[in-house]
């Protein structure tokens, strides 16, 4: 099959989905064309099948903004009649399934078209609402609509009411990427290079630094948790809630155990480093991160926000708390760290669960079905 794939090329769990699903169809066999504003951020390495358009925007005196989305749609519709696609995966509602739409129009083939939700296009009706016409209008007409959860599914049909069915397929676990191999190398190594004492547990957390990611009720309840345990917690990422989450730790005197790292590429060997990773987002559509650090061994303590409670399985393979609720989130992180029967009995638990659920091989195929349900006959031109 010829795919063609848009999605946000940044870091983000969208982004990092869509390119880890086109990198496996591609190995498959298919052939993967991604059409981005740049070349997306997981798309290491060279594929002799997988193939990058750009969308070039230029600036015109009579636009106040640039035309992103026709632009978008133009370039897709090339890309459809030059490499005679068979189908399109848009990745988000809008505005890549809107632009796929349109593109399809334009073009002289009729392809498939997959829309997958993914959250943020959802979410952003609690602050536009105008937007709501343009969102039921992608995902009503897309050939198949797919949600990342249950949660953002029902979410889905309580805000937009789409005359359309919503097939939920999770996301899936980079297993190549994100495993076990060499734990205690990786972790030694790491802790000597922050400077964390061998000895001193760690709990991790990665995300871009929003308000919605409720860091600073982490810090808090690091601050519980190092009055009963030696520890240290570790903050990957960027974003505007950075200083906040900075003067915090120190305002609480656990600075000096808290280490932001900023932004890394390498996740994985935070993942091992750590013990625990500490999820308490006020709205999480599912988590990617969550599951990406349980598969390296990382047993979580997450919010019972959106996806996160279908990720987590509570008191089998992980405890669900209320996302403000520092002292039970600490209560447990205190429980894991103190008694280690719980943890390596909770953490297998984990790791056979995701095995089960979040399998890279079983949820690829998945998608590989859809694609082909939605091939039409494109013996002759529109």
């Amino acid at each position: 099959m010829k795919i063609g794939v848009t999605c946000y090329p940044s870091v983000g769990g969208s982004g990092i989905v869509a390119t880890e699903l086109a990198i496996e169809m591609a190995k498959l066999g298919h052939e993967i064309h991604f059409i981005s504003s740049s070349v997306p951020f997981r798309l290491a390495g060279n594929y002799s099948n997988i193939y990058v358009h750009t969308v070039e925007i230029n600036d015109y005196n009579v636009f106040k903004y640039r035309p992103y989305d026709i632009t978008l749609a133009s370039k897709i519709a090339e890309v459809i009649d030059v490499h005679q696609l068979d189908c399109i995966h848009m990745h988000y509602a809008i505005p890549h399934a809107v632009a796929g739409i349109l593109a399809n129009q334009m073009s002289k083939r009729d392809v498939g078209i997959i829309t997958t939700l993914h959250g943020t296009d959802i979410t952003v009706l609690g602050h536009d609402r105008s937007l709501e016409p343009a969102i039921r209008f992608g995902i009503e007409k897309s050939d198949i609509t797919t949600a990342v959860s249950y949660s953002l599914k029902k979410q889905t049909e309580e805000m937009i009411q789409p005359n359309k069915e919503i097939k939920t397929i999770y996301n899936f676990v980079d297993e190549k990427r994100f495993n076990r191999d060499n734990i205690e190398v990786v972790r030694s190594r790491m802790k000597q290079q922050l400077g964390i004492d061998e000895d001193s547990k760690v709990i991790v957390h990665s995300s871009n630094f929003r308000k919605i990611k409720n860091i600073t009720t982490i810090v808090e309840a690091f601050k519980l948790v190092r009055e009963s345990v030696k520890s240290d917690l570790v903050l990957v990422g960027d974003g505007p809630e950075m200083s906040v989450v900075y003067d915090l730790a120190h305002e609480l005197g656990v600075g000096d155990n808290v280490h932001l790292v900023g932004r890394q590429s390498d996740m994985t060997s935070f993942y091992k480093m750590s013990d625990l990773f500490m999820l308490l987002s006020l709205k999480e559509s599912f988590g990617l991160a969550l599951l990406e650090a349980m598969n390296c061994g990382c047993v979580p303590i997450g919010s019972n926000a959106g996806g996160i409670v279908e990720v987590i399985q509570h008191e089998k393979t992980g405890f669900i708390v209320d996302p403000m609720d520092k002292e039970n989130a600490a209560q447990y992180a205190v429980e894991l760290m103190t008694n280690e029967a719980l943890y390596n009995e909770m953490r297998e638990a984990m790791i056979t669960d995701v095995r089960s659920r979040f399998s890279e091989k079983e949820i690829v195929a998945q998608y590989e079905d859809l694609y082909r349900s939605i091939i039409k006959d494109n013996n002759d031109d529109k």
